[in-house]
């Protein structure tokens, strides 16, 4: 059989992909702004959430709410066994094996924040930064894993080290071969800029610095929805992401590690049901999760999040990939064909996001008119206002795609793009 008809059999054989039913599964979609239907591409900031995780968190608000790990009675054991079913769905969901952990967070931006703090406090547990140590980022870095370092430099004597993307907001191997030395201690990085879209090679990079002996810390916030991360499989000691970002409810997320690594953290949270014992004068920690879970969980969240992982899964990870890539390079190959827009990061098919800049016109007045056509973008700095210095300083557009994202929308978003250079030229 000849490649041609290899390639027909096998596009038989694959079904296409079901964006048409997805779509009615999220009930925002029906929705018009402005009487037009919502074309909704800030994905990148928050995904929105269907009818399954919609139920389950109803359901557990309806039939189980109480606070877990603090009663004996029926409401609270159920909720209890309801937040770890949640925690071990999420841990297959992410790849951990037996000498992994995960602890729930408000998001990626607490998770970040335990592990610098964690880290650089010495607080219960010896730090693991001091002067003379070097902390490795990259200028791709959301602020939220880039502040946190920042002051965990401050906080234990260290030396903050950047790894600089070139002037087409890249990194490379032999800039971080070149930054990497016996005295770092921590390396932190994004699987995908978020301001951009760019996918840096993290898999590669972690192990460069888990090889130097550095503990790494991957920002997976971008990703978690439709990358498949196996964390047994990565170099990597901490993960962080959100929920908000996979289809699920907004104000949890987690940091999943390695035990060994997670052990080393002192606790960001401290209060509730994050101790053995206490005193007047001391307090002895719990042990991993709880130690780092202090206070009152999101539980509700928790469940809402597992159900966003199965509901990803039932899909398929590798078919969401494929459609919100393809759906990126279509909008950016229109948005390139557009007299006065530069994209960012033109040629990457890595990414759900597209990001541009258009000559002499601000991005909030072309979102604004977006906006009076029903599509939804994000304008501004997108917390990574070092990077879209690095790209020229001013702020930028950005759409981005998630399964339930059409070919209609992609081009709806470029036609508006053109119409709106028009208004504003």
């Amino acid at each position: 059989m000849n490649e041609a008809s290899l390639r027909d059999r096998h596009d038989a054989e694959t079904p296409p992909y079901p964006v048409e039913t997805i779509r009615t599964q999220f009930p925002i979609l029906a929705r018009k702004i402005r009487g037009r239907p919502l074309v909704y591409l800030d994905n990148a900031a928050t995904t929105q959430v269907p009818t399954a995780v919609l139920d389950a968190v109803r359901e557990f608000e309806s039939t189980t709410r109480a606070n877990i790990h603090r009663g004996v009675h029926t409401l609270s054991q159920e909720s209890t066994d309801a937040f770890e079913r949640a925690r071990e769905r999420l841990a297959g969901f992410l790849g951990l094996g037996d000498q992994h952990g995960l602890v729930f967070t408000s998001g990626t931006t607490e998770a970040l924040n335990t592990v610098a703090y964690g880290l650089s406090a010495g607080d219960g547990v010896p730090a693991s930064l001091g002067p003379g140590d070097e902390i490795v980022v990259t200028g791709l870095e959301h602020h939220a894993n880039l502040i946190p370092w920042q002051r965990a430099a401050r906080r234990s004597g260290a030396t903050l080290r950047v790894l600089v993307p070139d002037t087409d907001g890249r990194v490379h191997l032999d800039g971080l071969a070149s930054i990497l030395g016996p005295r770092t201690r921590v390396f932190a990085l994004t699987a995908c800029a978020n301001a951009t879209g760019y996918r840096p090679p993290y898999e590669t990079m972690l192990r460069m610095a888990s090889e130097a002996g550095a503990l790494t810390v991957l920002d997976a916030a971008q990703a978690v929805s439709h990358e498949t991360l196996d964390l047994a499989a990565l170099a990597c000691d901490f993960m962080a992401f959100s929920s908000h970002k996979m289809y699920g409810p907004m104000g949890i997320g987690g940091l999943a590690g390695r035990l060994a690594a997670l052990e080393r953290l002192s606790p960001l949270r401290l209060g509730g049901d994050m101790v053995d014992w206490v005193s007047l004068e001391d307090a002895a920690f719990a042990p991993l999760p709880s130690r780092l879970e202090g206070g009152t969980q999101n539980v509700a969240g928790a469940v809402g999040m597992a159900t966003a992982a199965r509901y990803i899964d039932e899909i398929g990870r590798p078919r969401i990939d494929t459609h919100v890539r393809r759906l990126r390079a279509r909008a950016a190959e229109g948005l390139a064909r557009i007299d006065g827009i530069r994209v960012l990061n033109p040629d990457s098919a890595d990414s759900a996001i597209v990001a541009f800049i258009a000559r002499e016109v601000h991005p909030h007045d072309i979102g604004t008119l977006l906006d009076e056509r029903g599509i939804a973008v994000r304008t501004g700095h997108h917390c990574a206002m070092p990077l879209i210095e690095r790209l020229g300083g001013g702020p930028t557009t950005r759409a981005s795609f998630a399964a339930y994202n059409t070919d209609e929308e992609a081009d709806r978003l470029v036609e508006a793009v053109a119409a709106a250079l028009k208004v504003l030229a």
